[in-house]
């Protein structure tokens, strides 16, 4: 892995605005070969479970997540695609609002 791979493996999400974050992820969810991850950071501490959930709905067995780093005041995640398929189109689950 290159150095601009690994840095394109990272999505800091406090960053991105909550409306906008669920489709950035799942777009670069949608970019991973099987193998690859991508870790997810938020300094904010939005609560990750509900983006979690959408990935299960969305995309059942593909990915793994790994819990890096876990606090009241941020987190991170490494979320691993284990198997290719494509990911159901569908809108976010709250048009943001689970995650802002």
């Amino acid at each position: 892995m290159t150095t601009a791979t690994l840095a394109e493996s990272v999505l800091d999400l406090s960053t991105v605005p909550p409306e906008q974050r669920h489709d950035l992820v799942f777009t670069r969810l949608a970019a991973l070969a099987v193998g690859e991850t991508l870790e997810l950071a938020d300094e904010h501490a939005h609560d990750p479970v509900p983006l979690l959930h959408q990935i299960e709905r969305r995309c059942p067995g593909q990915f793994t997540v790994a819990a890096l780093e876990g606090s009241s005041a941020q987190w991170r995640l490494a979320i691993r695609r284990a198997a290719r398929a494509s990911i159901a189109a569908s809108s976010c689950c709250s048009g943001g609002a689970c995650c802002g």
